[in-house]
């Protein structure tokens, strides 16, 4: 694997920097190849001790830890101020920061080949920050129709001639519908706030019913019909069905590696 000058060789267990084999203890290696094997996720301290010690052995798991740590990042010639590679998350744990890439492919005949790119290579690198910023105010968003429909429920009738599906129908699915989006929408707010880390798994299971639910929400803009207009009203639900693709790239950009 390979980050930045560095080529971690996992059969060798060897760490190299521009070529040249760097000395480096048997478990501050091992620290970064558990950081390597999931980087941009959370690694918490007590996957790290079931990792490095095993479960009968009697050692000072939180001096002996932050040695190992300590001397990966003086190798690396990383900060735990400002990481380059290797970030603290206190009371957590570690995540690697960097970006991870497998080994170069081979010169066969002077034509050096490429290694396949990966399909998270396709996605925009944007700050984390940004994107789980994003994704959270579109919980809210849909927060705000679940509770604007609730309170006014009434204004269901204006939308029975676009679903051509009676009042009493769209009600019960109004209600069915917001009773399931908000519990779903706090948890995905709360998760993303929390940065947690396996969020992009549980958003994939989730993407398909989220998906239906989405498309079925983003009438929403016709309850409110007399005050924006047709035209407004028409624009707003186009861009909604699109907002369920909008979070699912958003979820890969800040877990981009929680996938695979």
């Amino acid at each position: 694997m390979c980050f930045g000058n560095f080529e971690a060789d996992l059969d060798a267990r060897e760490l190299r920097k521009n070529g040249r084999r760097l000395r480096l203890q048997e478990q501050p290696f091992a620290v970064l190849v558990t950081l390597l094997e999931r980087p941009g996720e959370v690694i918490t301290r007590e996957e790290l001790q079931q990792r490095l010690w095993p479960a009968d052995t009697f050692v000072d798991f939180d001096h002996s830890l932050n040695t190992a740590v300590n001397k990966l990042r003086e190798v690396l010639g990383d900060s735990a101020s400002s990481p380059r590679f290797i970030e603290t998350l206190a009371r957590r744990g570690y995540r690697f920061v960097g970006s991870v890439a497998p080994p170069a492919a081979p010169v066969v005949e002077a034509t050096v080949t490429q290694p396949d790119a990966s399909v998270h290579d396709e996605l925009p690198k944007a700050h984390r920050g940004l994107t789980r910023t994003l994704f959270a105010l579109i919980q809210i968003m849909y927060l705000c129709f679940y509770a604007a429909a609730l309170l006014h429920w009434e204004a269901v009738s204006r939308i029975e001639w676009l679903l051509d599906v009676s009042v009493p129908v769209i009600l019960i699915a109004v209600l069915v519908t917001a009773a399931v989006g908000v519990p779903l929408r706090l948890y995905l707010l709360s998760a993303v706030s929390f940065d947690y880390a396996r969020l992009g798994v549980k958003f994939k299971r989730i993407f398909l019913p989220l998906l239906v639910l989405d498309q079925l929400w983003a009438v929403a803009p016709f309850l409110i019909l007399q005050q924006i207009g047709f035209g407004a009203a028409l624009g707003s639900t186009a861009a909604l069905l699109y907002v369920p693709f909008a979070e699912r790239t958003l979820i890969r950009m800040a877990y981009r590696y929680a996938e695979e």
